[in-house]
């Protein structure tokens, strides 16, 4: 019974994690905001190729979300890229989790990946997860 309910709170932080990359107007989005208004130091409302670099994912997708080639991402360019993205990136996330491939999650993929998930940040392995362990994760996920 333990083991239930402990996964099922790792589902449950599993499922926190899609919030903060979450879209405008839902959970967190003020947050990443300020992250994207942190990043443009010369504040021109843009973020160039250098700027990005403190942001690693936009980093990395950086020419993708460039949809106009000048070098710069626009917030409205960010924005753009993120809603075309939307379906795909939850389409990967439905079929990484739905391992027997039926178009639904049942409990038990859902506790198995959420049990993997466990695993991972769980540096040292001693089956618990301290503060360090959460946020060295989350940094390693993209989040901050």
């Amino acid at each position: 019974m333990k083991s239930v309910i402990a996964l099922t709170a790792i589902a449950l932080a599993s499922a926190a994690t899609v919030v903060i990359a979450a879209p405008e107007g839902q959970p967190r989005h003020g947050a990443m905001l300020e992250r994207l208004k942190a990043a443009d130091t010369n504040g021109d409302g843009f973020i160039s190729r250098s700027e990005a670099a403190a942001l690693p994912r936009l980093a990395e997708h950086f020419d993708q979300i460039d949809a106009n080639h000048d070098g710069r991402v626009s917030f409205e360019e960010l924005r753009a890229f993120h809603a075309a993205n939307r379906g795909a990136h939850r389409k990967s996330m439905m079929k990484r989790i739905d391992t027997d491939g039926d178009g639904k999650i049942s409990k038990a993929e859902a506790l198995a990946a959420a049990a993997a998930r466990f695993d991972r940040a769980d540096a040292n392995k001693d089956g618990f997860l301290t503060a360090e362990e959460l946020h060295a994760a989350r940094k390693a996920h993209g989040g901050h």
